[in-house]
């Protein structure tokens, strides 16, 4: 299963994995090995990585979806996020599926991927709503659009590479 889950404001890619009594949690491709066991409702003690650090948290879940974690003295809220939304917000896409640029003209990842292709070059003239690239996350392609008419001025995605959330993918002039 995977999530995109926003916790301290930053939105990450999340892979859980049953492994026997463990889990295998990857968090932006980072993978921990987690063994957790409920003591009471809402009550965790976790074992993590292979060295088994003992952690205990709790959890208390809002109606909204989302959920409060508490591990130790302070609370981090997390939210289980959208993904086709989050990727139109991080990229600017607006439901037309036209990414925005910055004023600067750039495109970038809407989050942790990898360019799958590279449907424009540079110097070439682009039409609004024209797939420029495609990048992959959590499984799902993303195609990336432009936002307006324009001319490619700079391709800097490459086929195959890696792309954190927010990464400049091309500049549209």
């Amino acid at each position: 299963m995977t999530l995109l889950l926003e916790a301290a404001g930053v939105v990450r890619a999340v892979q859980v994995r049953r492994d026997g009594r463990r889990f295998r949690i990857a968090v932006d491709g980072r993978e921990h090995l987690v063994d957790a066991v409920e003591l009471e409702p809402g009550r965790w003690s976790l074992l993590l990585g292979p060295e088994g650090r003992s952690v205990e948290v709790r959890v208390r879940s809002d109606r909204a979806g989302g959920c409060t974690v508490f591990p130790g003295r302070g609370s981090l809220p997390v939210t289980i996020v959208d993904a086709r939304r989050e990727a139109r917000r991080a990229a600017g896409v607006s439901r037309a599926g036209a990414a925005a640029a910055s004023g600067d003209g750039r495109i970038t990842a809407p989050m942790p991927g990898k360019v799958v292709r590279v449907l424009v070059a540079a110097g070439e003239r682009v039409a609004a709503r024209q797939a420029l690239v495609v990048v992959e996350a959590m499984k799902m392609e993303n195609e990336l659009r432009s936002p307006r008419d324009g001319t490619v001025l700079e391709v800097l995605a490459r086929e195959g590479a890696s792309v954190e959330a927010g990464a400049p993918l091309l500049t549209i002039g």
